[in-house]
């Protein structure tokens, strides 16, 4: 999905996804859109290594993302799935 580098901050390992999780969810982006009208946070959801839904929160600064939040996906935007936006 990107040729910018991925930047990881600790907060988006709380819930226990891996690096190679987000990695992955990124490879296998299904929905791409801004996180309930605040500016520059964008909500990614994919999959992770397993297969499982994951949601993925980040901003884009100077030509990187910046990941801060990743978690098995709220049941919530699974509709999202279906839609198939991208960037």
């Amino acid at each position: 999905m990107t040729s910018s580098e991925l930047i990881f901050r600790d907060s988006a390992f709380k819930h226990n996804l891996t690096e190679a999780d987000i990695r992955h969810a990124f490879e296998t982006c299904c929905f791409v859109g801004q996180y309930q009208n605040r500016t520059n946070v964008i909500l990614l959801l994919g999959f992770d290594i397993n297969a499982n839904p994951v949601e993925i929160l980040y901003n884009e600064e100077d030509n990187s993302i910046n990941v801060f939040h990743a978690m098995p996906c709220h049941k919530k935007y699974y509709h999202l799935f279906e839609k198939g936006e991208k960037p």
